[in-house]
């Protein structure tokens, strides 16, 4: 029996139904994304159960889920927050948008609010450089030109 829902299980198959047969393994990604939405992170058994589910070796699933950022490997805040600090949008404030957010919630990178409602983590490029600085919101809702302003009416809605 798999610690994954029978609702994750179905979207895992929808996801695996995408590929040859014989390449159920090209949904890793996508499985990784689906376990980590029921969980909130990606512990050792559930990757180990995404690799079963895959037909893959757990060390394959592993190599993915350590490789990208948009995956958790230890428990998040309700809302992770994650903001491209890379050159070009560093260039265009996002360094100081994340100074803004650091003293805002009084946590540094990689780090968890104490009430555990926020967890602020440093990204790399988002592909949205003109509009930065650009702010992802749990890997799903992104949020562009992050004034000062912005960021505090952000915070106030996820409170």
């Amino acid at each position: 029996m798999s610690i994954l829902s029978a609702e994750s299980l179905k979207k895992i198959d929808r996801e695996v139904a995408k590929y040859p047969a014989d390449q159920k393994q090209s949904a890793v990604m996508a499985a990784l994304v689906i376990a980590q939405d029921e969980k909130g992170w990606l512990a050792t058994e559930t990757m180990d159960a995404v690799a079963g589910v895959l037909g893959m070796a757990p060390v394959a699933v592993y190599e993915v889920a350590t490789f990208y950022n948009m995956y958790n490997l230890k428990p998040t805040g309700k809302y992770k927050l994650t903001i491209c600090t890379c050159l070009p949008c560093g260039l265009q404030g996002s360094l100081e948008a994340a100074d803004h957010l650091k003293a805002k919630l009084g946590v540094d990178f990689n780090e968890t609010t104490p009430d555990g409602r926020f967890t602020l983590k440093e990204g790399e490029c988002m592909g949205a450089c003109a509009m930065s600085p650009v702010i992802l919101v749990n890997n799903k809702a992104m949020h562009d030109y992050m004034s000062k302003d912005r960021i505090d009416a952000l915070l106030k809605e996820l409170k």
